[in-house]
């Protein structure tokens, strides 16, 4: 067997082992889950992060302390392209409590990026507790006619906890957000950005 012959064999192989697989185009799946309950106590170091050029989602989550701590969590990213489009979804729901002398540092950033066809909006939270409870849900949703980011949290602590929000459009909009707390509180707090083709009666997410 001559090399033309063999290099079109290897050819026909890889395009039906792509078709096999599911190659990228209308009907394929991209899934990324990620559950971690612990309870404990020690060094904490927890960081996950999620870039998505093809729907413009920026997602970084950081913690770092040493103390006692229960968590329990959930990430979920998932991606069904259609055609030339990538609606994607990004949940992540944290429920947590930390008790310790050395601060826990937290900090959390989402984004829905202008530059790759986002709503050009941004959320993000930090903290530095030496005591906290805190139930949150953050939510990306890229999907035609409809692009939305929103932070939900209740958190009772004893430190810094503070956010932030931004939405900018050149020529059109500029809306920002700033909340920021030192001592003691309990608080609950939403954010919600979020742009549609069509009238929405409430925001309820978006699922496949």
């Amino acid at each position: 067997m001559n090399a033309a012959a063999l290099i079109r064999i290897l050819l026909i192989l890889a395009i039906i082992a792509s078709a096999a697989c599911g190659s990228p185009g209308n009907h394929y799946h991209e899934e990324y889950t990620n559950v971690l309950r612990v309870a404990g106590t020690g060094l904490i170091d927890i960081s996950t992060s999620a870039v998505d050029r093809r729907s413009g989602l920026e997602y970084y989550n950081v913690m770092y302390g040493e103390g006692d701590f229960e968590m329990d969590s959930t990430h979920e990213i998932a991606t069904a392209p259609s055609g030339g489009s990538a609606p994607t979804n990004l949940t992540d729901s944290t429920r947590m409590t930390y008790l310790g002398s050395v601060p826990l540092v937290g900090f959390k950033l989402i984004k829905s990026r202008s530059i790759y066809g986002g709503i050009g909006a941004e959320i993000q939270e930090s903290f530095a507790v030496t005591e906290m409870d805190r139930i949150q849900r953050t939510f990306f949703g890229s999907r035609n006619p409809c692009d939305a980011i929103s932070m939900d949290v209740s958190a009772s602590f004893n430190g810094t906890w503070t956010t932030d929000a931004a939405w900018h459009k050149i020529f059109e909009k500029n809306v920002r957000d700033h909340t920021s707390f030192q001592g003691r509180f309990d608080v609950e707090k939403l954010l919600k950005i979020q742009e549609s083709g069509q009238p929405q009666s409430r925001f309820s997410g978006i699922d496949f």
